[in-house]
């Protein structure tokens, strides 16, 4: 099975020049904006290959000068690439780790799983494969309890200190912007410490497990440990850690971005691919670093930007606008602001439709959906039974309201998005059907009922459970789309396996979830396909969805009934499209996003207390949802369209060989 799909998706092109530039003066002018030497290639493989014969080129160079490399190791997702390519360099003899000195960054704390380890984690990957000698690697393994902590850590950093210091560091940076566990808050100057772990975190370690727990703590080389290394190699893939990478290259130093640090040292490199690197100025907006290679999209960020800086919509820009914001080569290039306004005006008007499938007998020119085949077999995917409703509910009330035939696929049942408060109001209710109708049964609820309130409920019991809880959200989900107008029949209850076989919906990807996917396109063959494309989710489950989905549809790409079939891919639950990005954009009315939040509110265990909030506000996703709505509608305002109370944004899925 092909991997990391999800990430090949590109909306546009970035031209190569802004990120391997011709020559130096280039380089300063496209960079002047960075803190921290940064190189950025077009995908993550590439990445961790620049990286790992970056570690070859010190690792050769310390044991020349002084006979060895003493490096410390991190244990993040993005890093283990770059061991892997470390290993290939060995075999290919082009590294030896005969003379390297290895300190494990961190460790997870006590009190947890023995499986749970960060050094047998980075031995399986790196250090039994190569020829590092085992008394040469340096970890926490023998911390045995919290009060051991203090001693092993000035132990620790002392240990270090025999060792003739680091000379490299090589780790990643979190989503939040933190290295090793080194979370928001930690300070320049912290020491080797143990560290209270935040849920983002804990998530991701037991991501990293397969476990269905993860430690409260872990024990970590501090920032300023950090710091006090000759070198420092970070990488960061994916647009997960967009936002981060900009915070710690780009923006102001900050214990709230830990990685940010790196600004004060003379020696870091930062490795990235395109994703990651998305937030950049030189990616994303180049005209403010060089001359520019200009395309539709381009342009239509660049208008847009334009718009917010000068706090003006699209056709009253002038000439002078374009001249003091640095946009002359695109007067030059149109003659007037006049012709570039126009362009962009009418672009934009054109993702705006209130037929998503399309507008049978009318010209399509320039809509963004064909107004044939009508009706259209509409097939939605649903990471969890909310998703679709949130992200995308009144698109699926005009589809319906337009006669097309719309099935949802809803992919995971979404059980631990439910609280236990919901599970046992709705135990009790099935308690109180019970002893209304004196069935039997009831009776395997009524005994899961009393150890629930019990606090009897044993390992055994938590797949039922997790089927209660499941069921909880799916039978929710059903009022609400019973509400949109989608028949039963038509809701597909998936239960991929990559869910259904890991407690927290983290488990491994493999065909078995593909197939699901794939069999029911096949059965539908449908000529539109919503795809859920929140990538960002924390969690981790919305990325394995739309991976499946990404892998049946390359597989079946070649299909013929594939050649009349469009693939759209909404945001809503962990982000918004931006406005030069989108192309289809489905406003609705105050009427129509009322009867949107009332669907949502068909979702009772989500609107309250469910589990999972934003970190940023604590508001639940739904509710992000909700205002990323409306902010979408008042933004296409500001720009000069009409205005509406709310809009929901769509970008195409095109296929490449």
């Amino acid at each position: 099975m092909k991997t990391d799909l999800k990430t090949n998706i590109k909306f546009y092109q970035v031209s190569s020049r802004y990120y391997r530039p011709e020559n130096e003066i280039e380089l300063a002018s496209l960079t002047r904006y960075e803190k921290v030497p940064t190189t950025i290639m077009e995908s993550a493989e590439q990445g961790a290959r620049e990286a790992a014969c970056e570690v070859m080129r010190t690792i050769n160079q310390c044991v020349e000068t002084r006979g060895r490399c003493v490096i410390g190791f991190g244990a993040g997702r993005h890093v283990l690439r770059v061991y892997d390519e470390l290993v290939k360099l060995y075999f290919a003899d082009k590294v030896s780790f005969a003379d390297v000195v290895a300190f494990n960054l961190s460790e997870l704390g006590v009190g947890h799983d023995e499986g749970l380890n960060l050094n047998t984690l980075i031995n399986d990957r790196l250090y039994s494969k190569v020829d590092l000698e085992p008394q040469h690697i340096h970890n926490f393994s023998h911390l045995n309890s919290i009060e051991d902590v203090h001693g092993l850590c000035k132990a620790y950093e002392r240990e270090i200190v025999d060792a003739g210091g680091l000379d490299l560091v090589l780790c990643d940076m979190s989503p939040d912007g933190g290295i090793a566990f080194n979370e928001p808050g930690s300070s320049r100057n912290s020491a080797c410490r143990l560290m209270l772990l935040g849920n983002e975190s804990r998530v991701r370690i037991a991501e990293a497990f397969n476990s269905e727990t993860a430690p409260k703590t872990a024990v970590t080389l501090g920032i300023g440990n950090i710091l006090d290394a000759d070198r420092i190699i970070c990488v960061a893939w994916e647009e997960e850690s967009a936002a981060a990478l900009f915070n710690t290259i780009e923006g102001k130093m900050t214990d709230l971005v830990p990685a940010s640090f790196m600004q004060v040292h003379d020696e870091v490199k930062i490795y990235a691919d395109l994703d990651a690197a998305s937030r950049l100025t030189r990616i994303s907006y180049p005209w403010k670093v060089t001359s520019c290679e200009w395309n539709d999209h381009m342009i239509r960020r660049a208008i847009v930007w334009l718009c917010e800086q000068t706090g003006k919509p699209v056709l009253k820009l002038t000439n002078e606008d374009y001249n003091d914001n640095g946009l002359s080569e695109l007067v030059a290039l149109y003659d007037s602001a006049y012709n570039v306004n126009i362009k962009i005006f009418n672009d934009l008007q054109h993702t705006i439709t209130g037929w998503p499938g399309g507008k049978p007998n009318a010209d399509d020119t320039y809509r963004p959906e064909r107004a044939t085949p009508y009706p259209k077999r509409v097939l939605i995917f649903s990471p969890h039974p909310d998703d679709a409703v949130v992200s995308m509910g009144g698109t699926v009330q005009r589809l319906i309201q337009q006669g097309h035939e719309v099935s949802i696929a809803i992919q995971t049942d979404g059980d631990v998005a439910v609280s236990d408060d919901d599970l046992t109001r709705s135990v009790l209710l099935a308690e109180r059907l019970t002893g209304h109708f004196e069935g039997r049964s009831f009776k395997f609820i009524q005994e899961t009922l009393a150890k629930l309130i019990g606090g009897t409920m044993t390992n055994d019991d938590h797949d039922d459970i997790r089927y209660f809880k499941g069921s909880i959200l799916l039978s929710e989900a059903m009022m609400a789309y019973r509400q949109m107008g989608v028949p039963r029949e038509n809701l597909h209850d998936l239960r991929m396996p990559f869910y259904v076989n890991d407690p927290h919906g983290q488990g491994k990807l493999t065909d078995a979830d593909v197939a699901v996917i794939q069999d029911l396109i096949t059965r539908i063959k449908p000529h539109q396909i919503f795809l859920d494309h929140d990538l960002v989710d924390p969690y981790g489950t919305h990325a394995r969805a739309t991976g499946a989905v990404m892998h049946a549809l390359d597989n079946l790409k070649n299909e013929s009934f594939m050649n009349d079939c469009r693939v759209w891919l909404y945001r809503g639950q962990w982000g918004q499209w931006d406005v030069d990005q989108v192309e289809m954009a489905v406003p609705m009315s105050p009427e129509e996003f009322g009867c949107k939040r009332d669907a949502i509110l068909k979702f009772h265990s989500q609107i309250h207390d469910a589990p999972f909030r934003s970190s940023a506000d604590g508001q639940l996703p739904w509710q992000r949802s909700i205002e990323r709505n409306r902010d979408l509608a008042e933004k296409y305002q500001q720009l000069g369209l009409a205005t509406y109370e709310a809009i929901e944004a769509f970008v195409q899925y095109r296929f490449h060989s």
